[in-house]
Formats: C-alpha cells, structure tokens, sequence
C-alpha cells in the first residue's frame, strides 16, 4: 500500500475542518504545519457563542460575509491563544486565502502557502506573498484520498443497484457486484 504524501495528508486536514465551517457562502479549513506536524488548524465559522451562518444567514455587507472568522486566521488566533510560534511555518489551505488573509500571513512569519483551489485570487494579494517571500503552490486534492463527493456516489451506488436487482443478470453476478459495491462504498456487509 502507497502511503499518503505529505502534502495531500495536511491537505485532506483542510478538507476535514472545512466540514465544521458554519457558513453557508464558502466552506474553508486551514491547517499550520512546523517540521511536518500539524500545530493548528481552524475552519471558517461565527465568533465563539454568537449566532452562526447555517442558522441565521450570512450578514453580507460589501460582498463579505462579516459574521464569520476566516478559517486561516482561526488557526493563527489558535497559536496565539496557546502561544505557539507561528515564524517559518507552512500553512495548507482549502481555498487561496482573501486579501486579510494573506497579509494575517504574512505577518505572522508563514513561508509557505499550500492551496488546493483558486478563489478569486486577489493581484494585490499575490504580489504581497512575493514581495514577503512567501511560497505559494496549489496543492488539488487528490479525491481518491479524501472523497468530498461521497454523498452523490453513495446515492448514485444505491440507484443503480436496486436498477441491476431487476435486471437478466444471474443471481451470482448480482451478488458479485453487491459485494463490491458493499466494500467499496458501504461498510461491509451492511444491507440496504
């Protein structure tokens, strides 16, 4: 078996906080690393004990929303809050960072950027990583490692079998093809 790289292990980090974020406009994780050990993560979501996007709406003024935190300054206000050192790390990002972002960056000491997708990738904000000497590289997740479309095959699995149990196939060649489905895409053994 082929481990996981680096890079797609920290990225899928992302990815799995990005599933905590409460708002509803963009699902964002970020995770700091040092010396290839993840030292915080944060997700985009409302200040502790406010009200939260999924259950009040985004409050949007000029394009933003304002409700929430962004998933990269919550996991630098992690470090700050447990006073871990921020200087030299490397951050992997769902989502190419906002203008606040990138200069909450940049301040704190992070030379490496790691992202997975392009959004709205602001010039200014691209030129500030360079003038910084902040490394930036679009790292895509990879989704044989983390399946972001589990729900939609996992529906899709369920459709076409219950259109194979009416079909002319043997009964053996049914129950081959719903063992494998089973296995790779339901636990094991379980029934429909």
């Amino acid at each position: 078996m082929e481990r996981i790289a680096w890079d797609q292990y920290f990225m899928a980090q992302s990815q799995l906080l990005a599933l905590r974020s409460t708002c509803t406009r963009l699902m964002v994780g970020a995770t700091i690393v040092r010396d290839k050990r993840i030292i915080a993560g944060g997700y985009n979501g409302s200040v502790s004990g406010d009200v939260h996007c999924i259950d009040e709406g985004c409050y949007v003024i000029d394009g933003h929303c304002v409700r929430t935190v962004h998933a990269e300054a919550n996991a630098l206000l992690q470090c700050a809050k447990f006073g871990v050192p921020t200087d030299g790390a490397d951050v992997y990002v769902t989502h190419f960072p906002c203008l606040q972002c990138t200069k909450q960056l940049i301040q704190s000491g992070i030379k490496n950027l790691f992202y997975a997708e392009d959004y709205k990738n602001h010039p200014y904000a691209i030129q500030l990583f360079e003038e910084a000497g902040v490394k930036t590289q679009k790292v895509p997740l990879v989704d044989a490692m983390v399946d972001t479309n589990f729900v939609e095959k996992n529906a899709f699995v369920y459709k076409l079998m219950e259109k194979l149990d009416s079909s002319s196939l043997s009964s053996s060649e049914r129950a081959e093809i719903q063992a494998d489905a089973d296995r790779l895409f339901f636990n094991e053994g379980k029934k429909h």
